[in-house]
């Protein structure tokens, strides 16, 4: 089996030098994406199923952070990541503790080394995966975050009013160009918050994203449907819209 990896980079001279850095030093290693934004980086991953990810930290629509995390909770994504970061020392200890490596920027080519060598023995390690995790658990704790507070209403105007939606009220979000649609059973309104701001506020466990431009109330759903292809449609109780699911999300409906 080929060891390959997958390029998040969005400073197109970093990613360009860090690929030629990896090809004279690991020439066996073929990066099969480079890519320039973290849901970028989602499909890719998702489509070549990389051995290895390289990771910037500051990234458009989704962070190097907000993607490991949901790689974390995808069974399927057996995939190290490596963090290319100017983080401060104090979470540089959380990554260094945990199975996950990390390049600060600037880095050197010894240090390149010293990662390649690292990431050469976790090759025969089976699961990836539970290394994530651990390595989120650890960046929480040591960085001294709080948990981000969850939305209870969503502030939306409809004409002339303000009307404060409860978020349990709300069957779906989705993106419609420069506005968010946050459906509900009674009616519909448009926001300007976009979806990537809106994940932090919602229960993961509640609300499900099944595409960089949808957000899904897990209660809401009626069915979920597969074409020949394996496109998962998700449908919605009493309504007609339906709600396609982009492969990085798919893990959530494996099972079916």
């Amino acid at each position: 089996m080929n060891t390959t990896a997958v390029i998040a980079e969005d400073e197109p001279l970093l990613l360009a030098q860090l690929k030629v850095k990896l090809a004279r030093a690991w020439p066996a290693l073929e990066i099969v994406a480079a890519v320039g934004d973290g849901e970028a980086a989602l499909d890719a991953i998702a489509e070549h199923r990389p051995t290895f990810a390289f990771l910037d930290i500051q990234m458009p629509e989704l962070t190097g952070i907000e993607v490991a995390r949901r790689l974390a909770r995808d069974p399927d994504a057996r995939c190290h990541v490596v963090f290319v970061t100017a983080y401060d020392q104090y979470a540089l200890e959380a990554f260094d503790a945990g199975a996950i490596d990390y390049l600060l920027k600037p880095y050197s080519d010894e240090r390149l080394n010293a990662t390649i060598q690292r990431l050469q023995a976790r090759l025969s390690e089976a699961n990836p995966t539970q290394d994530l995790q651990a390595l989120m658990k650890k960046l929480a704790a040591g960085s001294g975050q709080q948990t981000t507070e969850r939305l209870r209403f969503v502030k939306a105007s409809i004409g002339d009013k303000l009307r404060l939606i409860p978020i349990d009220e709300v069957l779906f979000f989705q993106a419609d160009e420069k506005y968010t649609l946050v459906a509900t059973t009674e009616s519909d309104a448009l926001i300007r918050t976009p979806i990537r701001d809106l994940i932090d506020g919602l229960d993961p466990e509640k609300f499900w994203q099944i595409h960089r431009s949808a957000v899904v109330n897990a209660m809401s759903i009626c069915s979920v449907t597969r074409d020949e292809r394996g496109q998962a449609t998700v449908h919605i109780k009493n309504r007609k819209e339906s709600l396609v699911v982009s492969r990085p999300y798919s893990y959530l409906f494996k099972q079916m």
